[in-house]
């Protein structure tokens, strides 16, 4: 598996995905994604090895002017036939090295239901802030908000 940044040609086959992992909810489109990437956000992919097919996507926003950066995953999303594999993992990791860069907190909505994900969420330095009731819809169902705060580039820790 290879991480490498989402195509504009990749939109089609991630909204196809979200119907998959998201079929109670309201999946992203690809103009939804297409949106996404036109306002710049950090978007990454995860390929099989010879790039051939799309195993998972995530996204990043980062908002605000410098020294006060925060961001959000904004997704991530990996097939079902090949969770369990770390690649939602090496996309998060991906994505916060993102926000690492700009020393920005991180903030992410996850349904209350998904152990595994909110796991490798508490995992990774986040903690739930509180819940949003009925935040997805149409299902109704809730979401943890969770943070992590900012961490330093390790290369200004050594240059520190």
């Amino acid at each position: 598996m290879k991480l490498d940044r989402l195509r504009r040609s990749d939109t089609k086959r991630c909204a196809e995905i979200e119907q998959v992992l998201f079929p109670g909810d309201d999946p992203w489109s690809a103009r939804a994604f297409h949106s996404e990437l036109d306002q710049g956000h950090f978007y990454l992919a995860a390929r099989t090895d010879d790039g051939t097919e799309l195993l998972g996507y995530g996204g990043l926003a980062v908002v605000g002017r410098r020294g006060e950066y925060e961001a959000e995953i904004h997704t991530i999303g990996v097939v079902p036939e090949a969770q369990g594999q770390g690649i939602g993992k090496a996309l998060l990791r991906a994505l916060l090295e993102r926000a690492d860069e700009v020393s920005a907190p991180v903030f992410l909505e996850v349904r209350t239901d998904n152990d595994t994900a909110v796991g490798l969420y508490e995992r990774h330095g986040f903690e739930k802030l509180g819940i949003r009731k009925r935040y997805y819809q149409p299902s109704g169902a809730d979401a943890f908000t969770m943070a992590r705060p900012a961490r330093t580039p390790a290369r200004d820790e050594v240059a520190g």
